[in-house]
């Protein structure tokens, strides 16, 4: 009785952690989006005085979506980064697989101010 008790208490934190809603999640992770594209901004355009703001954000759903072959959904946020005369856009990406990292998507966009 008592290894079902044990189990019982293991698994259902787990089970609680995997019922954050899409909102929830888009919420939680926008501070690590803002940054990660932030540092991005930073360093590529050279200008460490560099803010980053939040364009828009939405989630996506795994292509395949097959009980035992569905992947993660994904938080996606378009992140814009001014600075030193530049502007520039960045897609960052944070799957909700349990590890709350971001990463930066290969999409940008860089405009130079007059």
């Amino acid at each position: 009785m008592s290894f079902r008790r044990n189990l019982t208490f293991i698994t259902l934190p787990l089970v609680l952690a995997g019922c954050t809603s899409s909102a929830q999640y888009l919420q939680q992770m926008e501070p690590e989006a803002i940054s990660e594209a932030q540092r991005r901004g930073a360093f590529e355009m050279d200008c460490p005085s560099a803010t980053a703001s939040l364009l828009s954000s939405n989630t996506m759903q795994p292509v395949v979506r097959a009980f035992a072959l569905s992947g993660p959904q994904r938080a996606v946020y378009n992140v814009g980064v001014e600075g030193c005369g530049k502007r520039t856009t960045y897609v960052v990406i944070c799957p909700d697989n349990g590890d709350n990292t971001c990463f930066d998507g290969g999409s940008r966009t860089e405009i130079q101010q007059d």
